[in-house]
């Protein structure tokens, strides 16, 4: 079943684009490198990994690092315990949260998955990128499909901040931005494109 679930995570159709002949999956094969041991856990793990899978791909669309937040990963932290105790995998509906800060979420079997996992399914997703105005980014014609990505390569985040908590059964992983992206109307990936903003998603 993890493995099925693998599959569907980091099998994509090629993007378009100059950037697309370069652009590899970065999601390990296995779920995790102690398979089928509990893969490595720990903040500073996290902390790392998610730093530089986050700052590679923005690297690689051309826009510049970003730097851990403790205040966003404290967030994350409460969100991620709250959905590990509920149970309800969702976006935070807190009123007035999406203007604060953007979010990525994860969720798969308990100890089974290492941070790159987590984190490289959201990455991979430029896979389906198109270049576009935003929401108008995705080769599917969904932008659901690269939203976790587009939020974290997005121009104007400069800060994230990521949290693990677990149930019985299940990892629960929430990344926060500062500030936040998936903004309707900037463009992304054309070259020379006014850059407007209008309404958050």
């Amino acid at each position: 079943m993890i493995r099925a679930a693998l599959s569907l995570f980091i099998l994509a159709a090629p993007c378009t684009g100059a950037l697309a002949a370069t652009l590899r999956p970065v999601t390990p094969v296995r779920p995790s490198a102690n398979w089928p041991a509990p893969a490595p856990r720990g903040e500073m793990l996290l902390r790392a990994t998610a730093l530089a899978l986050h700052n590679q791909a923005r690297a690689d669309f051309g826009v510049g690092p970003v730097r851990w937040n403790e205040g966003l990963a404290a967030a994350a932290r409460g969100y991620a315990e709250q959905m590990a105790a509920s149970g309800v995998y969702r976006h935070d509906p807190t009123p007035g949260r999406r203007k604060l800060m953007g979010e990525n979420l994860w969720k798969g079997t308990r100890g089974a998955f290492d941070y790159a996992v987590m984190v490289g399914v959201m990455v991979d997703e430029r896979l389906l990128f198109r270049p576009g105005v935003f929401p108008n980014v995705s080769a599917t014609g969904n932008w659901d499909d690269v939203a976790h990505w587009t939020q974290i390569v997005w121009p104007t985040t400069t800060e994230i901040g990521c949290a693990l908590a677990s149930s019985a059964t299940t990892d629960y992983l929430v990344c926060r931005y500062a500030p936040t992206g998936n903004k309707d109307g900037l463009a992304m990936g054309l070259a020379a494109a006014p850059v407007m903003m209008a309404g958050g998603r």
